[in-house]
């Protein structure tokens, strides 16, 4: 296998609707998240707010505001349904990935068609094929990106390549990036599920220290009500962001990249690196099929 190779190779160069399905992902993820961070802060602010209360007609219209504001929140996120584009717009465009590596690859389903121009044309009905399963994602596509060519220069080049040029391109720039991601992800979600549980257990420790306080000194008003909800909110952050799940889930993967990294040295011919195509492929796409399914629960 060739150690280097003249070509570089970066998401820019996939496919119109990779773009437009991730910047669609991305949106909604960010209306999602941003929407449950407004429930909370309202929620919380609701509660602070009545327990500041002097029992005045103004405080408890504005605590009762807040409250509305939540049910708003939750209503509109119920009624449209942000987290839906997010999970179907990443799968689309994880899917669209897999199927651009496999192209330029030449790996299976693409293997068995020589012919460039048959080759791109089952591509093309591949990716629409994708789009026709995912009819839902509809306006969240932008438009800006969908001009884009589903086959790029820098695709075609790669996939024209001699098998031990692709090869090295498949593993610099789809299996070694991977890697390098989840390793990064693993990291990051750890250390972020440390964090957010400390914050849950303080608060938790808070509101027994006040509970207990208040049995000796009835007559002080404590916001014990207050840091309850603020439990509850980091309780519900963690279920949503479920780092703790996700950290392991990506170690694992992580780990699954690795020993597949060390097959790339076996591809010794056309149907070798399909295989070692097709076995990091399904490894990717396991992983997301799981995640996929613990946002749905």
């Amino acid at each position: 296998m060739p150690e280097e190779i003249n070509v570089n190779f970066d998401s820019s160069d996939l496919p119109g609707l990779y773009h437009s399905a991730n910047e669609a992902s991305l949106t909604a993820q960010g209306k999602y998240l941003l929407a449950l961070k407004a429930y909370m802060f309202f929620l919380v602010l609701a509660s602070l707010v009545a327990y500041l209360s002097t029992d005045s007609a103004n405080t408890a219209i504005a605590s009762a505001t807040l409250f509305l504001v939540s049910i708003g929140i939750t209503i509109w996120l119920n009624v449209k349904k942000p987290e839906d584009i997010w999970y179907n717009g990443r799968a689309v465009a994880e899917s669209v990935k897999t199927r651009a590596w496999r192209w330029m690859m030449k790996a299976e389903p693409y293997d068995n068609t020589p012919e460039h121009d048959l080759a791109s044309k089952e591509f093309i009905t591949d990716l629409k094929q994708i789009l026709e399963q995912n009819r839902s994602l509809g306006e969240a596509i932008g438009e800006g990106e969908s001009v884009k060519e589903p086959i790029t220069e820098n695709m075609q080049a790669i996939r024209q390549m001699p098998y031990q040029e692709r090869a090295v391109v498949y593993k610099k720039y789809r299996v070694d990036e991977q890697a390098l991601w989840y390793w990064k992800k693993t990291k990051y979600n750890k250390k972020m599920a440390v964090i957010w549980f400390s914050v849950m257990v303080a608060l938790h420790a808070l509101a027994i220290f006040l509970l207990l306080f208040k049995i000796k000194s009835p007559t002080i008003k404590l916001p014990v009500e207050v840091v309850a909800v603020c439990a509850s909110s980091v309780l519900g952050w963690l279920q949503t962001k479920k780092h703790k799940e996700l950290s392991a889930s990506y170690a694992l993967t992580a780990q699954e990249i690795s020993l597949i990294r060390g097959e790339a040295s076996y591809v010794n011919s056309e149907e070798s690196l399909s295989d070692f195509v097709i076995d990091s492929e399904n490894a990717f796409s396991r992983e997301h099929t799981q995640w996929f399914a613990r946002k749905k629960e």
